[in-house]
């Protein structure tokens, strides 16, 4: 049944299977994956066990000199951290297998797997929902104990390209306001999922049909859910057309956090469309949704960036100068800029060059090297420091953006003739 790469099969698992109680269980998303043949690099296991789930953790993490972390001691959830794997024990909920499986969201993830017998148990018919490519709950109380499962089966059916069960999608819809009352981390973590996939784009906009999105973005309509697929069709496109604008628009700031699972320029880029048009609102709705204080700032230099060239782009383009001002408040967000700026309609001919001018290094539009600092401003021409010194020295980078100055006597002569 199980093939040699597939998590099924306990020679790819990081340790020993004798180490494992008879009644332990492999359940949820590992056992799913492998029915469907998604393999992964990097192994995310999730064990059922009777009893002594922590006690069992321990010992494997000391046998193998693992990572070892207690989740949850109420509910006995630890984890072992391996190079190449993620080992995650919990004890079963109620007293057998069968009762901790009829507690799960949906079919698909009611699975389990006994690595002694290697044998599956599939009491709710999760597999011939696998078959059908469905997405069927186990039970509305399930739904309604954990409401991020609503939005969870958005997400689910977007990785996996299923559709939901029509009964299901029914009661999500009833249990909608619920998902108001989740934590903002939580539904944060579920719309990212959905914002970074392209297939998550039409899930994205069946969760607002069904009602789901309307506490936390209560300003998506429509028009907004649409230019998500515009988005991405673009960003399709680019990346057979041009590698490195594609390459931009994946890539992301660095932060001093530690980097999340789903950030890029794409996902920030099509965030931006789901929030209030006015930038102070935008930012109160991303600090809602407890998005970093690096992802906010990212996000509004999209779309600062965007209404700037809005109000300056004309039919010939930008003059340098406001070429020079669009790349200062765009900043690293200027590819999403770009893709957004494409999307609404404006030429290529008039958006392109300046994503080769951003792409290009040396660029003095885009990338200006001062020529002159406030210590030569200073030292050179008798100034005093102050608010001045910072005005001079952009009016410098301006001028060279327009290709008034070029070299460090000519940038000293220009700030004379100012003064």
């Amino acid at each position: 049944m199980a093939t040699e790469k597939s998590a099924l099969s306990p020679k790819t698992w990081p340790f020993s299977v004798s180490l494992l109680p008879q009644q332990a269980y492999l359940v949820g998303g590992s056992v799913r994956d492998a029915l469907l043949h998604r393999q992964a690099d990097y192994l995310d296991l999730d064990f059922v066990l009777p009893e002594r789930a922590i006690a069992t953790a321990q010992s494997i993490a000391q046998h193998y000199s693992a990572g070892f972390v207690v989740l949850d001691t109420e509910h006995q959830i630890a984890r072992v951290v391996f190079p190449h794997a993620t080992v995650d024990f919990a004890q079963q909920v109620g007293p057998t297998i069968y009762s901790d499986l009829h507690r799960r969201d949906f079919t698909i993830n009611a699975i389990a797997y006994s690595p002694h017998s290697e044998t599956l148990l599939d009491p709710l018919d999760g597999c011939a929902d696998l078959a059908r490519k469905t997405l069927c709950m186990v039970a509305a109380e399930n739904l309604e104990d954990d409401p991020l499962r609503l939005l969870r089966a958005y997400r689910q059916a977007a990785q996996l390209g299923f559709s939901l069960d029509p009964a299901t999608q029914q009661i999500i819809r009833g249990l909608a306001p619920a998902l108001g009352r989740m934590a903002a981390e939580r539904v944060r973590g579920e719309l990212d999922c959905l914002l970074s996939q392209p297939e998550g784009s039409a899930l994205l906009g069946l969760a607002w049909q069904d009602g789901l999105l309307q506490t936390w973005l209560p300003e998506v309509d429509r028009t907004h859910l649409d230019r998500l697929a515009t988005l991405d069709q673009l960003a399709a496109q680019y990346h057979e057309r041009w590698p490195e604008f594609s390459y931009l628009l994946h890539s992301w700031v660095k932060e001093q956090t530690t980097p999340g699972l789903h950030r890029s320029w794409l996902k920030a880029t099509k965030l931006s469309q789901l929030l209030p048009p006015d930038l102070a609102s935008a930012e109160t709705t991303l600090a809602k949704l407890k998005y970093s204080r690096a992802e906010q700032q990212a996000v509004l230099s999209i779309l600062k960036g965007w209404q700037y060239l809005h109000q300056h782009q004309g039919k010939t383009g930008l003059p340098p100068g406001q070429q020079y001002h669009l790349f200062k408040i765009a900043g690293a967000g200027f590819g999403g800029v770009a893709l957004l700026s494409l999307a609404y309609g404006m030429p290529e001919a008039l958006i392109l060059p300046l994503v080769e001018r951003y792409l290009t290094p040396n660029d003095p539009v885009a990338h200006p090297q001062p020529l002159v600092t406030g210590k030569d401003l200073v030292q050179g021409l008798a100034l005093k420091p102050g608010p001045k010194i910072g005005e001079l020295l952009e009016g410098v980078h301006l001028a060279q953006a327009e290709g008034l100055v070029g070299s460090r006597e000519e940038a000293l002569e220009w700030v004379k003739r100012q003064l």
